[in-house]
């Protein structure tokens, strides 16, 4: 199942992205800047192969739902993402509020 609603954090809206895949799911909170995401994102591809890019990501590990990724420190993240003030152990929320 693919679940796809808005959320509204601090007064700026976000897309919350939820697949639920066998014995594990794929969660997503983004906006037209950049997006966190569950253990699922490769922060160490997107810093070298895909450099050029410029995304701006962080990565939480240990989540099961769009609150706990919100609420959760990220364990790594891009280098876009420090470009932009958001640094490792920073609480989702407040890097997504980095990204408005």
């Amino acid at each position: 199942m693919v679940d796809l609603k808005p959320i509204d954090i601090e007064g700026h809206t976000f897309l919350a992205v939820s697949v639920e895949l066998p014995k594990t799911n794929l969660l997503v909170v983004t906006n037209d800047k950049g997006y966190i995401m569950c253990g699922a994102l490769d922060v160490a591809l997107l810093n070298e192969k895909l450099k050029d890019r410029k995304v701006i990501a962080g990565r939480a590990v240990g989540v099961k739902t769009i609150q706990q990724l919100i609420d959760a420190p990220l364990e790594s993240v891009t280098f876009e993402a420090e470009e932009w003030g958001i640094t490792e152990g920073m609480i989702g929320r407040e890097a997504l509020l980095k990204m408005v």
